[in-house]
């Protein structure tokens, strides 16, 4: 099994809506505001109307629950959903205070990200397992993304 990177994006959030401490722990709401995938046979921006509806638990990390729209730039619509982990450790929290921004390995921050599309030129989307990577910056998420082949 090999893992081939596709493409890299960038999603931007506004700031959370604390739901606040409930039975499963922790939820706040992170509306995505836009953003822009960008790779080899994938280029286009992310629209809004998507959000990450985060469960923090009390062992430190956050459990994603994901859903968003990219819109291609030759015109493709292209659903993804995903869950993952994101480890709440010193340096997110460092970075979320300061405005700043953690790198790929600083913390355990894994996705699974499923496609779906109605466009031919990119079934590939809905025939590949993906998984990905992400790092936190000042009101945005990034993720670099590997198709499992």
């Amino acid at each position: 099994m090999n893992l081939e990177h596709e493409f890299t994006y960038l999603a931007t959030l506004k700031p959370p809506v604390q739901i606040g401490a409930g039975p499963f722990g922790t939820r706040n709401f992170f509306e995505v505001t836009g953003g822009t995938v960008e790779g080899k046979r994938l280029k286009g921006k992310i629209l809004t109307g998507g959000g990450d509806w985060v469960l923090i638990g009390p062992d430190g990390y956050a459990r994603l629950d994901v859903r968003a729209q990219f819109l291609t730039d030759d015109g493709a619509s292209l659903y993804v959903h995903y869950t993952g982990l994101l480890q709440m450790n010193q340096k997110v929290a460092d970075a979320l205070a300061k405005g700043a921004s953690t790198d790929y390995g600083d913390q355990y921050f894994r996705t699974t990200p499923r496609f779906e599309t109605g466009d031919p030129r990119y079934a590939w989307l809905n025939q590949s397992i993906f998984v990905a990577e992400g790092r936190v910056g000042p009101g945005r998420v990034e993720y670099k993304v590997y198709r499992v082949a």
